[in-house]
C-alpha cells in the first residue's frame, strides 16, 4: 500500500498557473486494471485507487503519511522549459530551416 506524493503538472488546456501549487497523495495500484469481456469497460478491484487527498504543501502531505503509517514516495515536480521565440525570427537571414511557403 505505497502512496505517491506529487504536485500535478498543468494540463495542455491551461496557459496559466492556476491549480498547480497543490500536492496530492495518491495510492499506487496494487492490482492491474482488467477489461470486462462482455462490455469492454476497464475496471479495477483496488478501492484505494479512488483515493486522492489534496494538500497545500509537500510537508503537510509527508506529515499526514507519517502520522498514519503510510509508506510513501515523493516525486518532485519538473520545471517547464520556456522557449521564447519572436515573430521576426521567422524572417531572419540566419534561419536554420528554409522558408517553405
Amino acid at each position: 500500500m505505497l502512496a505517491r506524493i506529487y504536485s500535478p503538472a498543468r494540463t495542455a488546456m491551461q496557459s496559466g498557473k492556476g491549480k498547480t501549487g497543490l500536492w496530492l497523495l495518491e495510492y499506487v495500484p496494487e492490482k492491474p486494471k482488467a477489461i470486462d469481456p462482455l462490455m469492454g469497460y476497464t475496471s479495477s478491484r483496488d478501492m484505494l485507487a479512488q483515493v486522492k487527498i489534496r494538500f497545500d504543501t509537500k510537508e503537510a502531505a509527508i506529515a499526514y503519511a507519517e502520522k498514519n503509517g503510510i509508506p510513501y514516495r515523493v516525486e518532485e515536480p519538473k520545471q517547464p522549459t520556456v522557449k521564447r521565440v519572436s515573430y521576426s525570427d521567422n524572417f531572419a537571414y540566419t534561419r536554420k530551416q528554409p522558408w517553405t511557403h
